[in-house]
């Protein structure tokens, strides 16, 4: 079999590493603290929201009844304090914006559309009866769903939970993960450089990438490429919920991350994927623990990162959807394709006027991560011959 049909594609590979990646132990979170966290079971209003009769404007309670006409101002309701009697016929009542609407009471007239002197309101037209009133539960009723399981809490649910009463979710636990880089030739950002050596920015990157997906991470001190050295440093990672390693699964001499975890116990699932950058990727399991084998080059590393490992730590905590979320935009300028692999191509995607243009930037090499700060949107070009023109739909991914 030829090396380019003896890769997995794409999805293969991220439906095995999803079918592995299988939703951690759940664990109640104040919602306070649950911001971005993935709810485990959907989360149920406690109380209808509205919770009563509540006026939706600054203005006056009153039975549309009397209107038009005049009605004395008999009490002043503000919000948290409701009246402390019903609404007589030929009556209102001042009443602020959430305030509880008295009994007897059909409709609420804004104050700008009334006129009130010497405690006398003059409502010059007709009001119609339920104008103005938030009815009970007409947003939410008790025992009704407020955040379906599996969605990641934004800002809005988190409002949307407080206010129908919830002061907890239950949430899958985060995933604890080690990051490991590998190589002789890495050295700490600073640090003197020797000829041959190089500043190690895997490990901070892979790092920033899972937390920003929920990953608990722990850095492993980089590692020489000694065997005894990797021993040790993965013997330490598989402890976590996922072991992401970079650097050190291809087949040189001095690559030892596969042969090393093979003789930790690790199964490999698969290893090379048809995806330029990133075809060395590995991927196994040891028990409930994922491993990852991200290759060296540091783009390599984020695409992989990308699309394979912080979709595993969102389904790890129940994600409905983890990923990777590919979006549709315009192709600014043509790309050639490539006969064997699919491209992630490095892009600038940049709204205008017809949608959103992804322009290719310049610098595709998977060493050049300099080049790489600039994207935010890695481009899908898929395998084939020829050229995907100008103009054309693609699939991004945002990053």
């Amino acid at each position: 079999m030829s090396p380019v049909t003896d890769l997995l594609s794409l999805d293969q590979a991220q439906a095995l590493v999803l079918e592995r990646a299988r939703p951690l132990a759940p664990e109640a979170v104040p919602l306070a603290a649950a911001a971005g966290r993935i709810l485990a079971e959907p989360a149920l209003a406690a109380v209808d929201l509205p919770p009563f009769r509540s006026s939706a404007m600054d203005g006056y309670a009153l039975r549309s009844a009397d209107t038009p006409g005049e009605l004395p101002v008999a009490f002043r309701i503000a919000a948290g304090a409701p009246s402390t009697r019903a609404l007589e016929a030929g009556e209102a009542m001042a009443i602020a914006t959430g305030g509880v609407v008295p009994d007897g009471a059909d409709a609420v007239v804004p104050h700008e559309r009334v006129v009130e002197k010497d405690n006398v309101l003059s409502v010059p037209h007709r009001v119609e009866p339920g104008a103005n009133v938030r009815d009970p539960g007409r947003d939410v009723r008790v025992g009704d769903t407020v955040v379906a399981a599996g969605a990641r809490l934004s800002p809005q649910q988190i409002g949307a939970l407080a206010a129908a009463g919830v002061p907890e979710v239950t949430c899958a636990r985060r995933p604890r993960v080690a990051v490991l880089t590998t190589g002789s030739e890495l050295r700490p950002p600073g640090a003197s450089l020797e000829p041959g050596q190089i500043y190690e920015a895997n490990g901070v990157m892979v790092a920033a990438q899972l937390e920003t997906v929920g990953g608990i991470v722990t850095r492993l001190d980089a590692v020489a490429d000694d065997e005894s050295a990797h021993r040790a440093a993965l013997e330490a990672g598989l402890e976590h919920d996922v072991l992401v390693t970079s650097g050190g699964v291809s087949v040189g001499p001095h690559d030892l991350v596969r042969r090393v975890e093979a003789e930790l116990g690790v199964e490999e699932v698969f290893w090379r994927v048809a995806v330029r950058p990133g075809k060395p990727v590995a991927f196994g399991v040891r028990g409930s623990t994922l491993v990852f084998g991200l290759p060296g080059n540091s783009v390599s590393s984020l695409v992989s990162c990308e699309l394979f490992v912080k979709p595993a730590l969102l389904a790890l905590q129940g994600a409905a959807t983890p990923g990777p979320l590919f979006l549709t935009g315009r192709l600014a300028r043509a790309v050639e394709r490539n006969p064997g692999r699919d491209d992630l191509v490095r892009a600038r995607a940049v709204v205008d006027d017809d949608g959103v243009a992804l322009h290719p930037l310049s610098g595709q090499e998977s060493h050049m991560i300099v080049r790489a700060a600039e994207a935010n949107a890695l481009l899908h070009v898929p395998r084939g011959e020829g050229e995907v023109g100008a103009g054309a739909n693609v699939r991004y991914v945002p990053i």
